[in-house]
């Protein structure tokens, strides 16, 4: 089943390659759309569309995300399925 979420994650995730590396690990998943962009200092907002599954995997990596990542605040939405998206990249 094919599902979307709106991601938006708080904390030190400026600065220190938090999208580059969404980029990078949502490659690792053949089905994955979306993006991830910067909403302003200490904040990105992503949305990540595909099987359930793989979206699931990456919601998870998006809790922390790279080594020098701070996540303090995640707001997880379910949202409905946005046939315009392509595949993941950086906006």
């Amino acid at each position: 089943m094919q599902v979307t979420y709106s991601v938006k994650i708080e904390g030190r995730v400026t600065g220190v390659g938090f999208r580059y590396s969404a980029l990078n690990h949502a490659a690792r998943f053949d089905s994955l759309y979306g993006y991830i962009r910067n909403m302003g200092y200490g904040q990105v907002e992503s949305v990540v569309q595909g099987p359930e599954e793989q979206v699931e995997m990456m919601l998870e990596w998006l809790k922390h995300g790279p080594s020098f990542a701070r996540v303090d605040k995640i707001m997880i939405n379910r949202i409905p399925l946005d046939p315009t998206l392509g595949k993941f990249t950086i906006l």
